[in-house]
C-alpha cells in the first residue's frame, strides 16, 4: 500500500517526462516488495522558478526531486535506512537524476489514519 507523494523541479527547458508516475511506481514497487498495482505514485512537475535554495539560486544542475512516503507501518530504524538507499536509487534513475538529488520524507504510519472507499485500515 505504499504511496508516493513525488514532487520533481524540472531544469530549464524540461518537461515532465510521459510516463513518469508509472515508472516510478514500478521502480519502486519491488524496494517495498509491494506486488503489482500495489504501490501508487502521483507525480507533481515543478518548474525551475518554484524552487529555491536560501537567497540564492540553486547550484548548475541542481534539480531534485522530494518524496514523501506514506505506508500502513514504517519499520525499524534499520529497514527505512535500507530502503531509503534503494528507494532512491530507483527513483533517481526513473526520473533521470542523480540519487544526490532525490530528497525523501516519510510519512507516519497509515494505520488507524487513512481510509480507503470509506473503509479505515486497521493493519
Amino acid at each position: 500500500m505504499p504511496i508516493l507523494e513525488v514532487q520533481v523541479v524540472l531544469r530549464l527547458g524540461e518537461e515532465s517526462p510521459t510516463g513518469l508516475a508509472a515508472a516510478i511506481a514500478d521502480a519502486a514497487g519491488p524496494v517495498f516488495g509491494a506486488p503489482p498495482g500495489n504501490t501508487w505514485v502521483l507525480v507533481k512537475a515543478l518548474p525551475a522558478s518554484a524552487y529555491a535554495e536560501g537567497s540564492s539560486p540553486p547550484a548548475e544542475g541542481i534539480s531534485p526531486v522530494f518524496v514523501s512516503v506514506l505506508k500502513a507501518r514504517r519499520g525499524s530504524t534499520e529497514e527505512l535506512r535500507e530502503e531509503a538507499m534503494r528507494l532512491t536509487q530507483a527513483i533517481a534513475t526513473a526520473c533521470h537524476r542523480p540519487p544526490e538529488n532525490v530528497h525523501i520524507f516519510y510519512e507516519p504510519e497509515g494505520v488507524g489514519r487513512i481510509s480507503f472507499g470509506g473503509q479505515l485500515m486497521t493493519e
